[in-house]
């Protein structure tokens, strides 16, 4: 493993644990070299997911891209990391269990989309606006709309 800080590739583990969902090992390491600590995550290896784009393109399931989607669209708000990676991993098992290889994209910002909209209003609305690419202010406004009307049925 190389050390994020020096680049060094000895380091020692100083503590391993399980996740809470039993699926990843996390790791503390330290390196050799500049004594640093950093964590490493191990998971089993699966099968990788083809995402099958509108335009018919193929691409890996990328696990980064979608945090980093998820991240821009929680920017300021209340949610945690812990909460974003327990959505991702969520997601991942129920787009494995039932696709066996291809995943049509608006699969995956559907769930997205729906766990968000559980999650906070807010950063819902906002991946809403970029994944179902509002053509104008009144499109935006509907969908806000609906949001509310939901939000007032609870």
């Amino acid at each position: 493993m190389k050390c994020p800080f020096c680049g060094h590739q000895e380091d020692k583990v100083v503590d391993s644990r399980a996740s809470s969902d039993g699926l990843s090992i996390r790791r503390r390491r330290e390196c050799l070299k500049c004594t640093k600590r950093y964590t490493t995550y191990e998971q089993i290896e699966e099968r990788s997911l083809m995402i099958v784009k509108k335009d018919g393109r193929r691409e890996r399931f990328d696990r980064q891209k979608l945090l980093a989607g998820l991240l821009k669209a929680c920017e300021k708000r209340p949610v945690g990391m812990d909460q974003l990676e327990a959505m991702i991993d969520e997601i991942e098992r129920a787009l494995s269990q039932r696709f066996e290889r291809e995943v049509p994209s608006r699969e995956v910002g559907e769930r997205v989309m729906e766990r968000l909209h559980d999650l906070d209003p807010v950063a819902y609305v906002r991946f809403a606006s970029v994944y179902r690419e509002f053509k104008d202010a009144e499109h935006f406004v509907r969908e806000l709309k609906e949001l509310l009307a939901r939000q007032g049925s609870k």
